[in-house]
């Protein structure tokens, strides 16, 4: 509540007497002294309009009000009192003085107008509460739609200017803002209602879901002092979370699943990577990759290449890695993927980036990935819109100077690699994403998904079998050589 004890006591122009710590304290309502039975709630004070010829009687001690008087504030009229106005005034001021009761004091209202003028006040404060209250479902319901429960956490502790925790039915932290470790750990006890000291006062808390079907618990503290309004915003807040927390995310399914899938391609553990595309709708021998990041936080990029590829009319064959989409599209669709980078990142003025690779055969998608990658980091250093690997003077210009004679006796240096059917298997692919991940150890170890000590036996086995040295740049380039003869 905006209007507290020294607000209204100005608005009625009126004197205060025997004031407390309560000055600063909201008040919630106006009520005349004979409905008086108890004191509402301790954050709040009531105000209690009386007249001067009650007030003796409501100040006596033996009045069964008594105490429930001093929890409030009096606002007396004191020219109602019998007899000469001046006397009556100076008497009201002794009663009150005499009882300590704090007391704003009126000469110039009668007991009809103060209680109508209160009222009046408090109805406009309320309205304006209710408006906030509005306003800022409004917005939850908007985040909670784009951001989900972290995001309607997030707009509601900025709301109430304080923090909030999200705790499951153990009493686990689901989601939290603006809260630290302590702060969780109170929102956990008072949730549990365990027998614990709290040290953070005035915290609220609200179900999420019916009593009978309890999915979480909202704990909500705030440095400011209009409870109601924190109250009803987080009532609703509680309400849509029970919403989000019940409602299945597809998106998230569906991004976990493209994730799995192409995990599985590029790391070899599917064992026909061309019987998997199948049955996700792919049906081209070769695919080539695309890598696109953006500088700009508010671009949703998984969506915006979504929508690209619904346009082309292209599966979904794309995943979130490190913050950028990794994507792959049939290689007459390369132009159109490439035309709608450079037109958005034109038309909406946002700094795209994007890295395209060279075909490559389904079976070895982690080459084209690779030169995706790589691209990509050209275009990011260099600020450019779009880079194509081809277009770099790399392997493939080297390639394209020797004739067929050379590049056989090239892909030849890897012949010691060759499983006992004569074909090339786990040496040569753990030798290509070794090199495709620029020698780390650690990332071509989990892209193969074995141990490391595994891979360095294997690399061992690829020094033996070839007389390469994995530690020679001129035995990696080599080596990396006669991988791209070997495919061609």
């Amino acid at each position: 509540m905006a209007v507290d004890v020294i607000t209204l006591a100005r608005s009625l122009g009126g004197t205060l007497k025997n004031a407390d710590h309560r000055l600063t304290a909201p008040i919630d309502s106006v009520i005349v002294a004979n409905d008086l039975t108890v004191h509402a709630h301790p954050n709040f004070v009531t105000a209690i309009v009386v007249s001067a010829a009650e007030l003796e009687s409501l100040l006596a001690p033996d009045s069964p009000r008594a105490q429930a008087v001093r929890a409030g504030v009096l606002v007396v009229e004191a020219e109602s009192a019998v007899g000469d106005a001046v006397a009556g005034a100076r008497g009201v001021e002794r009663v009150i003085d005499a009882s300590g009761v704090m007391t704003i004091l009126c000469p110039s209202r009668t007991k009809s107008a103060a209680l109508h003028e209160i009222a009046a006040a408090l109805a406009v404060d309320q309205a304006a509460e209710d408006r906030l209250v509005t306003s800022g479902t409004k917005v939850l319901t908007q985040v909670a739609r784009r951001g989900g429960v972290k995001a309607v956490m997030a707009e509601l502790a900025h709301r109430i200017d304080g923090w909030a925790v999200l705790l499951d039915s153990q009493g686990h932290a689901i989601a939290s803002s603006g809260a630290g470790a302590l702060h969780v750990r109170d929102a956990a006890a008072v949730a549990l209602n365990q027998p614990v000291r709290v040290r953070h006062p005035g915290l609220q808390l609200h179900s999420v879901g019916s009593s009978e079907d309890l999915t979480a618990y909202l704990v909500v503290a705030s440095r400011a002092g209009a409870m109601s309004r924190i109250r009803d915003l987080s009532s609703h807040g509680a309400a849509l979370l029970d919403l989000l927390l019940r409602t299945h995310d597809n998106t998230t399914t569906d991004r976990l699943g493209r994730e799995v899938m192409i995990t599985s391609l590029l790391t070899g553990q599917s064992a026909d990577a061309r019987t998997l595309l199948r049955r996700w709708g792919v049906h081209e021998d070769r695919l080539t990759a695309f890598v696109l990041s953006s500088r700009s936080k508010a671009v949703d990029l998984e969506r915006l290449v979504t929508r690209w590829f619904d346009e082309l009319g292209w599966v979904h064959v794309m995943t979130l890695e490190n913050g950028a989409v990794l994507g792959f599209i049939r290689d007459d669709r390369v132009d159109a993927v490439a035309a709608r980078v450079e037109d958005y990142a034109r038309d909406v003025n946002v700094p795209l980036r994007c890295g395209i690779g060279t075909s490559a055969p389904i079976e070895h998608l982690e080459q084209s990935a690779s030169e995706a990658r790589q691209a990509h980091q050209v275009a990011v250093a260099d600020a450019q819109v779009r880079v194509n690997y081809e277009a770099l003077p790399t392997v493939r210009f080297v390639l394209d100077q020797l004739d067929a004679d050379a590049q056989f006796n090239l892909a030849g240096t890897l012949n010691g690699l060759r499983e006992g059917d004569g074909q090339h298997g786990e040496l040569t692919r753990t030798l290509r994403v070794y090199l495709a991940e620029n020698g780390s150890l650690g990332v071509t170890a989990t892209q193969l998904a074995i141990h490391r000590q595994t891979l360095s036996s294997r690399l061992q086995q690829i020094e033996e079998r070839t007389g390469l040295s994995m530690d020679n740049p001129d035995d990696r380039t080599a080596a990396w050589l006669a991988l791209r003869a070997l495919e061609r």
